[in-house]
């Protein structure tokens, strides 16, 4: 259902979510297919004890995550769903220290990654979306906590 008059915050997470949408493509087939190609990115995943076959998985939610954020698909769930890929991606490079620029790269990228889509999921698809995502209902997550208190 598209916004009928979309605010800026509607215009904001769009930004978001597209940006977001081509870092994973870019990241995908740039880096894992151009770059590394897919059997030599499956021979990495191999040397960190990672199966083969989870570096074609990797790829595949990388690039169809990023269609279907760039296109406003369930956003919302599509950027909690890539959420273990960036885990893994920082748990990789944890004992690289935290610049990117480091040899083998810093986890630093990741993790804001990690926040980015968390982000995006909070926000919501944004203004222009294909198929907009149920909102999250986090009503009971504070009840909770108010009960807590």
């Amino acid at each position: 259902m598209p916004l009928a008059h979309p605010s800026a915050s509607d215009y904001a997470a769009l930004l978001l979510r597209v940006a977001l949408g081509i870092m994973y493509i870019a990241h995908s087939v740039v880096l894992k297919w151009m770059t590394f190609t897919l059997a030599g990115t499956a021979q990495y995943f191999e040397s960190l004890g990672l199966p083969g076959a989870l570096a074609y998985a990797t790829f595949l939610a990388e690039f169809i995550g990023g269609i279907l954020l760039v296109l406003g698909v369930q956003s919302r769930w599509v950027a909690l769903g890539l959420l273990p890929v960036l885990f893994g991606a920082a748990w990789v490079h944890a004992g690289n220290g935290w610049v990117f620029s480091a040899q083998g790269g810093g986890w630093e990228y990741p993790l804001y990654l990690i926040v980015l889509s968390v982000a995006q999921a909070l926000l919501g698809d944004g203004a222009y979306a294909l198929k907009p995502s149920r909102p999250l209902s986090l009503a009971p997550a504070r009840a909770s906590l108010e009960a807590a208190a």
